[in-house]
């Protein structure tokens, strides 16, 4: 699987990664303190073949993928699980422990940054799904990431990433029934 877009990843190890998965070029963060020199080539990916972000599913790599959007518009994303992205050993969470079809299913799950995005779900859908506050809130929000493939997330990154991405209310709805459904199973 060729991939035109130039993937952004955390650092070497990732790299590695993505290369066993798939043919692309990748630009290294090497972690959250991203110089300029960084922006600048991720700036000029993005110019030329486009730019797809994959760090790892915690804070730093959320932290990384923020900044980059930030700083560099019209990104596109892809998002591993967590549970795609845990070592062995349970004892670290990362790009480099994602086995190549996981990666492969991450990247053909993209998501397209829009620039302006218009409001699709209004933030109290969000209150009344239980996915913010609640004891089950962070479990649905998990679960309803993994569905809408963007990635987990705390309240008001959700409310900005169904933005972001233009998750329809038909989508948005028929991923809360499913998340509602395997509760009930539980």
């Amino acid at each position: 699987m060729k991939i035109k877009e130039i993937i952004v990843v955390e650092g070497r190890d990732d790299t590695t990664a993505i290369k066993r998965a798939v043919d692309a070029d990748t630009i290294e963060t090497n972690g959250s303190a991203i110089g300029a020199s960084v922006i600048e080539r991720i700036r000029l990916a993005q110019e030329r073949r486009g730019v797809i972000i994959l760090t790892d599913p915690d804070y730093p790599g959320e932290r990384i993928r923020h900044i980059v959007s930030q700083k560099v518009p019209g990104c596109k994303h892809a998002f591993l699980p967590k549970k795609e992205a845990i070592s062995k050993k349970g004892d670290d969470l990362g790009v480099e422990n994602a086995s190549p079809e996981a990666i492969r299913a991450a990247l053909n799950n993209v998501k397209e940054e829009m620039e302006n995005p218009s409001e699709q779900i209004p933030w109290q859908d969000l209150i009344l799904a239980g996915l913010i506050g609640g004891s089950r809130a962070k479990e649905r929000r998990e679960k309803l990431g993994l569905l809408l493939k963007i990635g987990y997330t705390n309240g008001k990154q959700l409310y900005n990433r169904l933005l972001m991405f233009k998750i329809t209310r038909e989508e948005f709805a028929e991923a809360m029934s499913q998340v509602l459904e395997e509760e009930k199973d539980e």
